[in-house]
């Protein structure tokens, strides 16, 4: 799993069929930034917890999606 910052929000006015509704995120991990699906709503700012790879694709279960990071939680700062 990767802690990071978002950054900002991707827009895409095509794409394939199977991604579900969600947005796709920019994310700041450690100065690499990776582009997330969101299924939470999280915000500009929220720093989220993403996983990655097969089990990211795994969290799709009606329809397989080209998903291959997906934010999994947004963490609450103290």
């Amino acid at each position: 799993m990767i802690k990071g910052k978002v950054i900002g929000k991707v827009w895409s006015t095509r794409h394939v069929d199977t991604v579900p509704n969600g947005a796709l995120l920019e994310v700041d991990a450690s100065g690499q930034t990776i582009i997330a699906f969101d299924p939470l709503g999280c915000a500009t700012g929220e720093t989220v917890l993403i996983t990655q790879g097969s089990v990211a694709a795994g969290f799709f279960t009606k329809a397989k999606a080209p998903i291959d990071a997906l934010i999994i939680g947004s963490i609450d700062d103290n």
